[in-house]
């Protein structure tokens, strides 16, 4: 893969990981990567500028404090969410998705162990929770929507994904006409 971007602006993502990895592990929150550093890791490279993860909900107050503690900007933070910008561009953009209740456990309790950054073993949400992720990404963002049907499309067919569960995403985010757009490419 070819990358347009200068080498003194790519992030270090498996530095990035290891420090906030490191953080979670020792007040006992688990967490595993998202995005497109978890696209890669399914073998759907794209280029990305920001790391992604998902973490407990209970881990936001001090997750948060932490960044900022480590020289990042927080520029945004709702109940389920944070995005951190560090001012070293190869220290990077650190975005943060918290769950809680059922949802955390079944995250966690079918998260695969792929090759990631630098080598390193990541846990990463199985494709479907991948796919329901950005389903309800294109909910919030309808202008998300083409690139995330592209990656939406990727994980669809890889191997053993449950067609059924990823309906079900659609049709509770209302966006069953998507869909019929994805079935009907397949």
């Amino acid at each position: 893969m070819v990358t347009l971007v200068p080498q003194s602006h790519v992030v270090d993502f498996a530095r990035e990981l290891d420090v906030v990895e490191d953080f979670l592990a020792r007040g006992g929150f688990r967490a595993a990567v998202i995005g497109g550093v978890a696209l890669t890791a399914y073998g759907h490279p794209r280029m990305t500028l920001d790391l992604d993860m998902v973490t407990e909900v209970g881990a936001q107050q001090t997750l948060v404090a932490f960044m900022e503690s480590q020289g990042f900007e927080t520029l945004h933070r709702s109940s389920g969410y944070s995005n951190h910008r560090h001012p070293d561009r190869n220290r990077g953009r650190v975005d943060f998705m918290y769950v809680g209740g059922d949802t955390t456990e079944r995250l966690f309790a079918s998260a695969r162990t792929l090759p990631g950054p630098g080598g390193r073993s990541i846990a990463v949400p199985k494709p479907e929770h991948l796919i329901a992720m950005k389903v309800q990404a294109m909910k919030d963002a309808p202008e998300r929507a083409w690139q995330d049907l592209v990656d939406i499309a990727y994980l669809f067919r890889l191997d053993g994904v449950n067609r059924d569960e990823v309906r079900r995403y659609f049709e509770t985010a209302g966006l069953i006409e998507r869909w019929n757009e994805l079935t009907r490419v397949r």
